[in-house]
């Protein structure tokens, strides 16, 4: 659909939509009010900007279900998020909107050929997070088999990987990278044991080096899934450009702002992803930041959709380290340490404060054939990998290395920072 097409479609949506919360919901009807604006002053799908930001404190504040814009009567579905941090929100679900969340993701799904003659293992969990279901659903409206093993009890995910021959995985990639160590244990090969093409991941950021990572060792092609719990769940991936995760436009439109100004970043440019979900109806969200750190491609892609695309996510506005003056994600050091032959995929970051000064430490562990009980081998090794992120960061890392299994693994969203500093 063209460009000039895509933006009557949204504007249509984002006008109905703006009625209806200025109408019934009470929260959102008082924003409008305390920033002095009402729908008829949305003329454009650009006078989406005088509409005020919705936040996940919001959410908090009107826990549990004062954001709902439906009664309980029309709610299929609660789901709770899997949030890293703070107080879970609760987002509902009207028949329609799982609906629309699984047409979503058979949509991203058929972009990367996935179909009847597949079988889809879901390693994300399933229950409360809305990962498992997500994927579990979209993968069965494109007709493949699915396999819904959530999380954990790996040695039998890889035996049923191999006996019943999956060839797509959907789970975070450090659950994937753990999959790799353990089937290495098992003498399990990915390339030759079993029959793996596809390996949809996300629910946390990963970097390219990961990709590669990934790909090398099971011979899968990986690809970027995204979504949060206040849009439904994952909802979205690349599609075999991989240039980029395809927003249906009339799904979702998609902003990028600079989170200090609040002001739009021109198309290409880093900033805060804002999202306003143009199909819900239990939980309607306008603006919303999602706090994760992106980028906008409003052009054509070379597969021949139209619809906007957004750029790997990069870490969060939350998630930015700031070390003595110098903003830090941890995306950048996983970039840097995965540039290292002799480096294994799992890291942690440590922060610490002594004398008024921040410290980062990152502790990472060596692969088998790199580690040496020659002791210069392994000094030599920690400051190679010392210059290296201090040349990619611009400031100074004090790396500690680790034997192979000895930092802790994740079945779900890997926790990689540990801030001590408060404690000092």
């Amino acid at each position: 659909m063209p460009r000039e097409e895509l933006d009557k479609m949204q504007y249509v949506s984002l006008k109905t939509l703006v009625n209806n919360m200025y109408s019934f919901n009470q929260f959102y009807h008082n924003r409008m009010k305390e920033f002095g604006v009402h729908p008829d002053d949305i003329k454009c799908l650009d006078d989406i900007r005088k509409l005020p930001f919705m936040n996940k404190q919001d959410l908090r504040d009107n826990y549990p279900t004062k954001m709902f814009n439906v009664p309980n009567t029309e709610i299929t579905r609660f789901h709770v998020s899997s949030g890293t941090s703070g107080k879970p929100t609760l987002v509902g679900y009207t028949r329609n909107d799982l609906d629309t969340w699984t047409e979503s993701l058979a949509r991203a799904f058929t972009s990367i050929g996935i179909g009847p003659d597949d079988i889809l293992q879901v390693s994300y969990g399933y229950g409360l997070f809305t990962g498992g279901l997500g994927a579990h659903y979209g993968a069965e409206k494109v007709g493949a088999t699915v396999l819904p093993t959530s999380t954990g009890n790996t040695e039998r995910q890889i035996e049923l990987m191999q006996d019943l021959g999956v060839t797509v995985i959907a789970c975070t990639p450090s659950y994937l990278v753990h999959m790799i160590e353990v089937a290495g244990k098992m003498g399990v090969d990915f390339r030759r044991d079993t029959q793996l093409k596809k390996a949809c991941l996300g629910a946390e950021p990963w970097s390219e080096g990961m990709r590669k990572y990934v790909e090398d060792a099971t011979g899968a092609r990986a690809y970027d899934i995204y979504g949060t719990s206040e849009m439904s769940g994952p909802m979205f991936t690349e599609c075999e450009e991989r240039n980029g995760i395809h927003i249906p436009a009339d799904i979702m439109y998609v902003e990028v702002i600079d989170p200090d100004t609040g002001e739009p970043c021109a198309d290409g440019e880093q900033g805060e992803l804002v999202v306003t979900m143009l199909k819900k109806e239990a939980f309607p969200l306008i603006r919303f930041k999602i706090k994760d750190v992106t980028s906008v491609n409003r052009e054509p892609c070379a597969c021949g959709r139209t619809s906007p695309r957004i750029s790997r996510i990069t870490g969060r506005t939350d998630d930015m380290l700031i070390i003595r003056g110098i903003n830090v994600f941890p995306s950048q050091i996983e970039y840097t340490l995965l540039r290292v032959p002799q480096v294994a995929g799992p890291y942690m970051i440590i922060l610490t404060r002594q004398g008024g000064l921040d410290n980062m430490t990152v502790q990472v562990e060596i692969k088998p054939e790199s580690f040496s009980d020659k002791i210069e081998d392994m000094v030599r090794l920690r400051a190679h990998i010392e210059s290296e992120l201090k040349k990619y960061l611009n400031i100074a890392v004090t790396v500690e290395l680790k034997a192979p299994g000895e930092l802790p693994r994740f079945e779900g969203k890997a926790k990689r920072v540990v801030d001590r500093r408060m404690q000092q």
